[in-house]
C-alpha cells in the first residue's frame, strides 16, 4: 500500500488540461493496487491562512532559536501543521497551469507556507542548505500555452517547471518526473494528441510507485 498527495492548483476544473492528465494518473495509480491511497488538495477550495506579519515574526524567531509571542507561536503551530499534513505521504502529484509564464498564486501562496525552516528546510555555515522532506517522489503535471521546451529562447520564459523543480529540490526532493502537455493553445486535434501522449507518460509514471 502507498500513500499518494495530490495538489490541484486549477481552477477550471473539468476544462483544466493539466487536472484531466492528473486524473489519468491517480486511476493508474489506484488500479495498480487497490489499497493505494490518495488525499487530494484542491487549493481552490482549501482556506490557506495568510503568511502575515505573525507568522513571518515567528519563522525568523526560529531561524534566530528565539521565543515566539504567544500570537507569533499559534500562528506557527498552524504553518507546522500545515507542513505535517504535507510530509504524511509517500509521493507526491501537482497538476497546475503556467500563468503569466510562472504557476498560479495559489500555489505559490501554498510553498511560501510550506517552505519553513526546522520543518521543510534547515541551515548550518558547515553544510548550507539541507532539505528535511527526503526519500519521496514527486510528479508535475505542468499544462502551457506555448511549447516552452522547444528552444532555448523559449524556455527563457518557462518559470512553470523551473520553479517548482527548484522548490522542491530545496525542500529535499531527488525523484521529480515531469509531464508537460504543451501547447495547449492549438487546434482541437493537435490538442487532444497532446492530452493523449501526455497520458500515457503521466500512466506510466504512476505503474511506478
Amino acid at each position: 500500500m502507498s500513500k499518494l498527495l495530490y495538489i490541484e492548483a486549477s481552477p477550471r476544473k473539468d476544462r483544466s488540461a493539466s487536472i484531466e492528465v492528473a486524473q489519468s494518473f491517480v486511476s493508474a495509480f489506484q488500479d495498480e493496487n487497490p489499497d493505494n491511497l490518495v488525499e487530494t488538495l484542491d487549493l481552490w477550495s482549501l482556506a490557506l491562512p495568510e503568511f502575515d506579519g505573525d507568522r513571518i515574526n515567528a519563522k525568523y524567531r526560529v531561524m534566530h532559536g528565539e521565543n515566539p509571542s504567544t500570537d507569533e507561536a499559534k500562528a506557527w503551530d498552524e504553518i507546522t501543521s500545515i507542513v505535517e499534513q504535507f510530509k504524511n505521504t509517500d509521493s507526491y502529484l501537482f497538476s497546475l497551469p503556467m500563468w503569466n509564464f510562472s504557476i498560479p498564486y495559489k500555489l505559490k501562496h501554498y510553498f511560501d507556507l510550506i517552505c519553513q525552516p526546522g520543518l521543510a528546510w534547515s541551515f548550518s555555515p558547515d553544510t548550507g542548505y539541507q532539505g528535511l522532506i527526503t526519500g519521496k517522489s514527486a510528479t508535475l503535471i505542468l499544462a502551457r500555452g506555448g511549447e516552452y521546451s522547444s528552444s532555448a529562447e523559449a524556455g527563457a520564459m518557462d518559470f512553470q517547471k523551473t520553479y517548482m523543480e527548484m522548490i522542491l529540490g530545496f525542500i529535499g526532493f531527488q525523484d521529480i518526473q515531469t509531464v508537460l502537455i504543451e501547447p495547449t493553445l492549438t487546434d482541437p486535434e493537435s490538442k487532444q494528441q497532446t492530452l493523449i501522449t501526455a497520458k500515457e507518460q503521466a500512466v506510466s509514471i504512476a505503474k511506478q510507485l
